[in-house]
C-alpha cells in the first residue's frame, strides 16, 4: 500500500509506501500496458488520465519484477480496480505486446477499439514501440 505522489506519463507513477512518511517514493512502471509517449499524440491525455485516477490516492501494488531499465514493474489497484485494465479499457494505453500480440489486457483493448475510445478513435494512432523506433525517445 502507498500513495501515488507523481505521475510521469501514462504508464509510470511514483509511490510512497504507507507507514513512514519519510520513505522515499519509488518509480513504478504499470505491468501489462504501453501508453503513448509524452511527446506522442495521446501522450498528454494518457498522463492526465492516470493522474486523475491515482495521484494523491492510496493504492495497492504488487511488484512483479523489473524491466530492462531497472524500473519496478507493478500491478496497481485502487478501490479494488486494476488501474492498468482501466487505462486500456478507456483507450489511454495499449495492452502490452508479446511478439506483436496483445497480452494481459487484450480483452480490454478489443473493447476500447470496438467503442473507439480515446486513442482508438484515431485511425492513425501508432503503438509507442513503433513510435520510439521511428522517432526515438522523447527529449
Amino acid at each position: 500500500r502507498g500513495v501515488v505522489t507523481q505521475v510521469s506519463d501514462g504508464d509510470t507513477a511514483w509511490l510512497r509506501p504507507s507507514g513512514n512518511p519519510r520513505t522515499k517514493a519509488m518509480k513504478l512502471r504499470l505491468r501489462g500496458i504501453d501508453a503513448p509517449e509524452r511527446c506522442q499524440a495521446g501522450g498528454h491525455a494518457a498522463t492526465v488520465a492516470l493522474a486523475s485516477r491515482v495521484k494523491n490516492a492510496e493504492v495497492v501494488v504488487r511488484v512483479v519484477g523489473t524491466d530492462a531499465y531497472g524500473r519496478l514493474i507493478a500491478e496497481m489497484s485502487r478501490h479494488g480496480e486494476d488501474v492498468g485494465a482501466w487505462m486500456v479499457r478507456e483507450g489511454h494505453a495499449w495492452s502490452h505486446r508479446r511478439r506483436g500480440v496483445p497480452d494481459a489486457y487484450a480483452k480490454e483493448e478489443r473493447e476500447a477499439q470496438a467503442a473507439r475510445r480515446g486513442l482508438f478513435s484515431d485511425p492513425r494512432a501508432i503503438e509507442p514501440s513503433v513510435f520510439r523506433k521511428r522517432h526515438g525517445p522523447c527529449a
